[in-house]
């Protein structure tokens, strides 16, 4: 069903319905998480003058016969997460001082939350990410397989994943941790605000750290992890200049480095990684990201239409510690702007352009036409690629609409 905006609509557990009067307590939170779990959401909004929205597969669903959000409500929701407000609490000075904060919360043994809590018009809001127990094979993730583990063994090197928020690059990651955790001899030491996935130590050794719990920023933790004796690291997010030269810094003393940027595609990547950097440390940023670069993957989550879900497309580019020098070179002599003709020459490496994995769900009638070309970067490529049979009969009406509107 759908509410009057269009918006689809779920109905409200009778737990729910009973307490549509009263304001938000613990029973309720936990019926919320609950559902979340239950219909394979992948977020839950909780924002005053709305009902509780999940995200399902790419849609937002409303929650139909609980109620409105009020004020009171999402007080009692911030406090169910992160506590009463006190002096000592690092959740609440980091409101205080920056308007929000995230945490993370176990349900149980049936799913972990990474909790959002920020501000607006003068009222709390949360947004939850579930994050499951289970960490999914390289199969299910649609990774080709030997050449990521080919990678996962390396000694040294910079491995990024890209993408937008919600992508999923938090669980590639951490598929990937998780295959060098069983199949390597390692002590790999991970940094993340927060904690997403727990890892157990199996054959390697695993320390998971909190920044502001156990370090203060992503910066200094890759700075003292030096000190503990890590062979593998994942910096949860390349978010300042700092960080980024500390873990090209890792890299090159003899690490398998870990991070995340929100860059669309593998040869932007670089771009970004380059030129966040004041233009006197360019050239020496470049020389390190052309010998460290591992890898890049850059990940879409799209909607499929053979089955209920989503899907992920990767585009894939290895690097000269990947052992690709031809992507070395490129980046050292500026030329980023060639990347992606190296890529669609070198799938026998493993690397593959966005376009062509999109072009390959769509003829597999996995995923849309209109998905596949809305996420392409290069729609021309993306149309060379794919079966022209699926194009909508429309399509160059659609066409002369986007040059309208680009012009």
């Amino acid at each position: 069903m759908a509410n009057k905006w269009g918006r689809l609509t779920v109905k409200a557990p009778d737990v729910l319905i009973n307490k549509a009067g009263q304001v938000m307590d613990s029973e309720v939170i936990e019926a919320l998480m609950d559902g979340c779990v239950k219909m394979d959401a992948s977020d839950l909004h909780l924002t005053v003058g709305q009902p509780p929205v999940y995200r399902r597969h790419g849609r937002l669903v409303e929650l139909e016969g609980y109620k409105v959000l009020e004020h009171d409500d999402l007080v009692e929701a911030v406090k169910f997460y992160i506590g009463e407000e006190t002096s000592s609490s690092r959740y609440w000075q980091r409101i205080e001082e920056r308007g929000g904060c995230d945490a993370a919360y176990a349900f149980g043994d049936k799913a972990r939350f990474r909790v959002s809590v920020y501000q607006q018009k003068g009222h709390f809001a949360l947004a939850l990410r579930l994050i499951p127990y289970k960490i999914l094979s390289f199969e299910e993730l649609g990774l080709p397989v030997e050449g990521v583990k080919e990678l996962l063994h390396k000694p040294r090197g910079v491995i990024l994943l890209t993408g937008p928020t919600g992508s999923g690059k938090t669980t590639t990651i951490a598929s990937m941790i998780n295959y060098i955790n069983e199949n390597r001899d390692c002590h790999i030491i991970t940094i993340e605000e927060p904690i997403e996935y727990y890892h157990e130590s199996k054959r390697s050794i695993v320390n998971q750290r909190e920044v502001g719990v156990d370090v203060v920023d992503f910066a200094e933790g890759v700075t003292r992890n030096m000190r503990s004796d890590p062979d593998v690291m994942l910096v949860g997010e390349m978010r300042d200049l700092e960080t980024m030269r500390a873990c090209l810094q890792a890299a090159e003393t003899g690490h398998l480095v870990f991070s995340t940027l929100h860059t669309v595609s593998a040869p932007k990547t670089i771009d970004r990684l380059v030129t966040a950097f004041p233009a006197i440390e360019q050239e020496e940023i470049r020389a390190m990201t052309s010998t460290s670069l591992a890898a890049v993957f850059s990940q879409e989550l799209i909607p499929r239409i053979d089955v209920d879900g989503r899907i992920a497309a990767y585009e894939i580019m290895i690097g000269e510690a990947g052992g690709s020098p031809a992507i070395g070179n490129l980046i050292r002599e500026r030329k980023t702007s060639q990347m992606r003709t190296t890529i669609q020459s070198s799938a026998g490496m493993g690397m593959q352009l966005l376009e062509a994995r999109l072009a390959r769900l769509v003829n597999e009638k996995k995923i849309s036409f209109e998905e596949g070309y809305n996420r392409a970067n290069e729609k021309n490529d993306f149309l060379n690629f794919v079966d022209k049979s699926l194009m909508p009969a429309d399509f160059d009406a659609v066409l002369v609409r986007e040059m309208h509107a680009g012009g």
